[in-house]
């Protein structure tokens, strides 16, 4: 591979020579090439004009052999073949560059023709015109000197007349208040007053000085003037700077005006932009320069003399960063009042509109202020009190519904319903509004809105995780948590169970879509905690298992309390024999119908599924009643009964009491009854009876598992928990004798018909 490499090389070479040496006008100038091998060191005469064709063969056929005189024919023949393929190349290539010249060579000897003639000519004429020139100049001369004489002296008089005019035209410019012209007219004569004041304008200099004294009383007149404005306070200061009065007693009055009429300066008003088009772009971006489009506000006289100041006393950047940061933040102490006033977002756009247009003002008149990250700041305290506030807002809006309650419930059919609906829909509705406002505040094409527009979303999400939070420490109030039982209605606190349970299973959900199709994503690089709806509904899982207990415990430990004064007030040793079912009794049904209809406003149904008595305990327990009945007046065998009772619970299938409560009608009205009847047991537990006192709460428990039949779901509970009511009575009595069964039927009887002519008994 390396042979065939200096072989092309040395062909290229070779062609290269053979060209030049074709082209070239002194072919003995073409040298042998540099870089030959020393096989063909001797054969390179071929490319010269002294090549010898007879010493060439004879050396050829000299050095090489029979292939390499073959070869070497190839060779010459396929270069033969090349030379003239690119000889034919270059004649193709430069036919037309050559016709192109020869055309242009034959057109530019017939232009040529009689161009000299044409430029002696023109020089003639060029002579004759400079000539006539000259001669015209010549006679002028004296003329035209004697007229710029004239001029000159004409201008003199103009300004000597001006000069002794000078007192009388300021006379007319105090006369017209033109002090500026005055000013003016005044500096331009002082240049000649300078020169010749003392000697020819004497009078003219005195006259003109004592009519300045009274224009710069004038001016200083006006500067401390209260009636005029800023900005013709500053100009006066510009034209006594201008006569060199010294202004820097002025400074200190003009900085003094500066900061009263800031302090006067009315922020607290509302503001509207009135524009054709409200939402019209007032920052195309965050670093433009352009100020957008707005109404005549308080403020814009203010930033006109500020810049009027600055231009007079630039030394003064210090001073009129201070005022501008004054006004940003006075600007900004106005917009968190409306915010705590409840501010609707369309305002607060308006407010953030007005400031913003007034920081762009201002840094086109102040850049050295800094005021635009000066005002991202304040913006961000404000904005972010804003979204704070509006979820204060909705938090109170729910509390104050739940609390009507017990406010406006009495007297209306459904109170605990309405109040859920409405506390309901005071949750979504508040949600969306919430929503609503922070997607209206986010539309607004501001330059401040696009720089807090992230930040805005992550405070949206952070809010809601702590508006839970706080709804959640809220509810746990309302229901009483470090209260008694009996300073909250128990309604209520069925309604915060129900409420968290709407939280938990529908609420979040909502709200997640809400903030999804709203805010469209949100940042959290700003720290603070992310809206985390999992643990927002493990939060309200749990707290609505524990308001519905509450509210359990509080309907419990009310009918307690009338048990236990039912058993603690009559003397059960002396009592007399059972007449009717006592009074109690309608009571604890009355109770336990106030509970009933609490629960159907507020839960749902269940699945049904009634516990009948021989699916819980089987015949163990029905035997034990109907042993109790039977009429034994010997002390003995009811002692003998009551060891027979305990050696059935041995065998009986165990009846669960405290079981999970779900959230329907059945099972919170079944848990109260279980959990009332298993307190009246630990009451009856507390006493002595004698064989009426006895009798009497076998009575009561009789009729109570009548009454109590068609109002709970498991029946088998009710009957197991009644029975164990008469044994804990058979227990603590001196005579356990039950009554005939035909006697308690009857009484039971006469109760329930007596009931039935005063109402149905509430269940």
């Amino acid at each position: 591979m390396a042979t065939d490499d200096v072989s092309i090389d040395d062909k290229v070479k070779r062609t290269r020579d053979l060209l030049s040496s074709f082209y070239s006008q002194d072919a003995s100038q073409i040298s042998a090439p540099a870089n030959t091998t020393s096989r063909f060191a001797t054969l390179d005469t071929i490319n010269t004009t002294s090549f010898d064709a007879d010493q060439y063969m004879n050396l050829l056929v000299h050095k090489s052999s029979l292939e390499g005189l073959l070869q070497r024919h190839v060779e010459m023949a396929a270069e033969i073949k090349n030379l003239d393929t690119d000889l034919q190349m270059l004649v193709y290539e430069n036919y037309n560059k050559f016709i192109s010249a020869t055309d242009t060579i034959k057109r530019m000897k017939n232009n040529i023709v009689g161009m000299e003639v044409n430029m002696e000519q023109l020089l003639d004429k060029i002579m004759a015109v400079q000539s006539r020139s000259d001669g015209v100049n010549t006679l002028l001369f004296e003329k035209r000197e004697h007229i710029e004489k004239l001029h000159r002296t004409r201008n003199l008089l103009r300004k000597v007349q001006f000069i002794y005019d000078l007192p009388t035209t300021l006379q007319k410019c105090i006369k017209s208040e033109a002090y500026g012209d005055a000013v003016r007219f005044y500096t331009g004569a002082m240049p000649i007053f300078k020169a010749y004041g003392d000697s020819s304008f004497q009078d003219c200099k005195k006259a003109s000085e004592e009519v300045m004294s009274v224009i710069i009383k004038k001016l200083e007149d006006k500067v401390s003037s209260d009636s005029e404005s800023i900005q013709a306070r500053a100009e006066a200061v510009m034209l006594l700077k201008q006569l060199d009065f010294p202004v820097e007693n002025l400074k200190s009055k003009l900085l003094e005006k500066l900061e009263q009429f800031l302090e006067e300066l009315d922020l607290s008003s509302d503001i509207s932009v009135d524009s054709e088009n409200p939402h019209e772009s007032t920052n195309e971006g965050i670093e433009s320069d352009s100020i957008p489009p707005r109404t005549e506000v308080p403020t814009r006289e203010f930033v006109e003399a500020v810049n009027a100041y600055h231009v007079i006393f630039p030394d003064s950047e210090q001073h009129l960063v201070k005022l501008m940061h004054d006004l940003t933040t006075r600007h900004f102490e106005a917009a968190k009042q409306q915010i705590q006033q409840q501010v609707s977002s369309a305002k607060l756009s308006n407010r953030l509109r007005f400031i913003w247009t007034d920081v762009l003002l201002i840094d086109e008149v102040l850049p050295e202020a800094g005021l635009q990250d000066f005002a991202f700041k304040a913006a961000s305290v404000a904005v972010k009190q804003y979204v704070t506030s509006l979820f204060s807002y909705l938090l109170h809006e729910i509390s104050d519904t739940l609390l009507q309650i017990q406010k406006d419930g009495i007297g209306e059919e459904y109170p605990l319903r309405a109040a859920l609906e409405a506390s309901k829909n005071a949750l979504i509705q508040g949600s969306t509004k919430v929503l609503s406002d922070v997607r209206h505040l986010l539309d607004e094409d501001l330059g401040l809105i696009l720089k807090l527009r992230d930040m805005i979303i992550s405070w949206v999400q952070e809010g809601f995780q702590t508006f839970f939070k706080q709804l959640n420490d809220q509810l746990l109030v309302l229901s009483g948590k470090n209260a008694p039982t009996d300073k909250v209605p128990s309604g209520l606190v069925l309604v915060i169970a129900q409420l968290s349970v709407f939280i938990e299973r529908d609420a979040i959900s909502r709200i997640i879509e809400e903030i999804s199709s709203s805010l469209l994503g949100g940042s959290y690089e700003y720290g603070g905690p992310a809206f985390v709806p999992a643990e927002i509904r493990h939060t309200f899982r749990s707290a609505g298992e524990k308001f519905l207990q509450r509210y359990i415990s509080m309907r419990t430990q009310r009918i307690s309390v009338l048990l236990r004064k039912r058993l603690s007030t009559p003397n059960w040793i002396k009592h007399k024999e059972p007449r009717e079912v006592h009074m109690f009794v309608d009571l604890f049904l009355q109770e336990l119908g106030a509970v009933g209809s609490e629960v159907k406003q507020i839960l749902p149904q269940g699945l049904t599924r009634r516990h009948s008595r021989t699916e819980s305990n089987g015949s163990t327990s029905s035997s034990r009643s109907t042993t109790l009945r039977d009429n034994r007046s010997n002390t003995n065998k009811a002692r003998s009964q009551l060891l027979e009772t305990h050696l059935a619970k041995l065998f009986k299938q165990k009846m669960e009491i405290f079981t999970k409560v779900e959230p329907t009608q059945e099972s919170v009205v079944m848990t109260i009854v279980k959990y009332c009847l298993k307190s009246l047991q630990e009451f009856v537990r507390l006493h002595t009876f004698n064989r009426s006192g006895f009798q009497q709460i076998q009575l009561d428990m009789q009729y109570l598992r009548i009454a109590l039949k068609d109002s709970t779901e498991d029946e088998a509970a009710v009957e197991f928990l009644l029975d164990e009511v008469i044994v804990s009575a058979a227990e603590r009595c001196v005579d356990p004798s039950p009554l005939e069964p035909a006697i308690l039927d009857r009484l039971v009887q006469a109760k329930l018909s007596k009931t039935m002519d005063q109402g149905p008994v509430a269940s």
